[in-house]
């Protein structure tokens, strides 16, 4: 069976493509396998060499005649007649018969990238470093006022005259929202909060150790102590109740007298009775 195959089978040479390759191409190593329909063609990996190397497996290409192109890509790294001993090929028959070829030897010659002009070309040292030519200075002087320029006019504008703060006092203020409004929209919180807040700004302009920062209590500590004949206990009832429906811990309190008496509170407190009387 295997010289019946032998006498069927036909194997050319290799061929290399292109025809004139020089050092460095891509060389592609051809070869033609002839076998009997259904069998198949496979290759050995082929080793790299010294002058040469593959560049990936082989590939195997089936052509119309029913022959098989085995293909290699090769590069070359020094020029003359290189001569490849290849791998051996396998045909494998559908019954598991398996056929091995001899690989052969693949020649072609590669030219070399240096010009035949040039006689036992050896490596030459490095060049020295290249003298630069002669710069103009005016580019140079022209940057350096340029930016003294700018930075004299960043400073400028860093010391540049502050703003004018308009007096508050020429400014016409919106009159106040009447409580019922408030209460009528659904918010006694805001009318409470409010009152507790004018209280609180008057009481602290008649005793400045009272300040609004305080809480309530520290508030009337300070009061108590500065102005002992100050209205304390209306003071305290109406603070108290003020911030019991500002934070919602009252419910169904009317707010409308509340605020009313906290107005009148504070008109005390910023009369100049109370003023003295806190010194």
């Amino acid at each position: 069976m295997i010289a019946l195959l032998l006498l069927l089978a036909q194997a050319d040479g290799w061929t290399a493509a292109p025809n004139q390759p020089t050092v460095g191409d891509t060389i592609r190593l051809e070869r033609r396998v002839v076998a009997p329909a259904g069998w198949r063609v496979r290759a050995a990996k082929l080793p790299a060499g010294a002058v040469a190397e593959p560049l990936g497996d082989a590939v195997i290409v089936a052509s119309a005649s029913g022959s098989w192109i085995v293909r290699y890509t090769v590069v070359a790294w020094a020029p003359g007649e290189i001569a490849l001993d290849m791998p051996p090929l396998w045909r494998l028959g559908p019954d598991g018969t398996a056929d091995s070829l001899a690989g052969g030897t693949a020649t072609f010659h590669v030219a070399s990238v240096i010009p035949d002009s040039v006689r036992s070309p050896a490596p030459q040292p490095s060049l020295g470093p290249l003298r630069l030519q002669r710069a103009s200075p005016i580019p140079l002087l022209a940057a350096i006022l340029l930016a003294s320029g700018v930075l004299l006019l960043l400073i400028g504008w860093r010391r540049r005259a502050a703003r004018q703060v308009i007096d508050e006092s020429g400014l016409a203020l919106d009159a106040d929202i009447p409580d019922q409004r408030w209460l009528a929209a659904g918010e006694p919180k805001a009318v409470a909060a409010r009152a507790a807040q004018r209280l609180r700004s008057a009481v602290a302009r008649a005793v400045p150790s009272a300040h609004e920062a305080l809480s309530t209590t520290e508030c009337l500590v300070a009061v108590e102590q500065a102005w002992p004949n100050a209205p304390l206990r209306e003071l305290r009832e109406l603070l108290q109740a003020l911030d019991q429906v500002a934070f919602a811990t009252a419910h169904g309190m009317d707010v409308a007298p509340l605020a009313a008496r906290a107005r009148a509170l504070a008109r005390e407190f910023g009369g100049n009775g109370g003023g003295s009387r806190a010194k």
